[in-house]
């Protein structure tokens, strides 16, 4: 009997040890819903072409929602793994260092948009791009709420098939991404329900040309 109540013991207390060691699930069916952050999750997942797994593991380590974009759009761009990326963000770089820090250029943010630009938050970093001559748009030096805004101010316009002034608008009455992002997917859908412009129409962006939400867009095409 003795030796039964023993074997039992040993048992809880291997049990015990394995269930702390264990890793937390991530349930990715609950991560990437129909509205909200799930729905933004999604639209990253498309839009750069990337398994839905790596955005959670992005957000497992702690990078901010509206910086997944752009740890996606550093990465490919520089042609790097994005752990190499946030490698260097955890380490307290900014997203100015590390561009320069694989020899990409400011240029890669700027987002062309036919109205003039003024307040904040874009206003002033477009201000940048127009008070100098294209060639040296290198020399640009952008924040990290810049960095932040012109990268998810093209993907979520370029995904959506969006007139990035209206995204500008929507920014710039303090919404958060994930909120625009939901909004304008919603404001998609109606059109598309009044049988106007849906998501399927073909669009240029940049160098290249991509159909529907993205598909082509979200591999360094500028």
């Amino acid at each position: 009997m003795k030796i039964i109540v023993s074997y039992l013991i040993l048992f809880l207390l291997l049990l015990g040890g394995t269930a702390g060691h264990a890793q937390p699930q991530v349930d990715i069916g609950a991560t990437f819903g129909p509205e909200g952050s799930g729905s933004f999750y999604f639209s990253i997942h498309e839009y750069f072409r990337v398994p839905e797994r790596e955005v959670v593991v992005i957000r497992e380590r702690r990078i901010p929602d509206e910086e997944i974009p752009v740890v996606f759009f550093v990465a490919q761009r520089a042609r790097v793994a994005p752990a190499a990326i946030i490698d260097l963000r955890l380490a307290g770089r900014s997203w100015m260092d590390i561009t320069v820090h694989f020899g990409l250029s400011p240029e890669i943010y700027y987002v062309p948009v036919p109205v003039e630009v003024k307040g904040p938050p874009y206003g002033k970093a477009y201000g940048y791009y127009k008070n100098k001559p294209r060639k040296e748009w290198g020399k640009i030096v952008l924040k990290d709420p810049d960095v932040i805004n012109f990268v998810n101010l093209k993907f979520i316009s370029e995904y959506h098939g969006y007139p990035p002034e209206e995204v500008i608008k929507m920014r710039s009455a303090n919404k958060h991404f994930i909120v625009i992002n939901d909004e304008v997917r919603k404001g998609k859908g109606k059109k598309e329900d009044l049988g106007e412009q849906g998501k399927g129409k073909e669009k240029e962006h940049g160098e290249g040309q991509g159909k529907g939400k993205g598909k082509d867009k979200g591999k360094g095409k500028d």
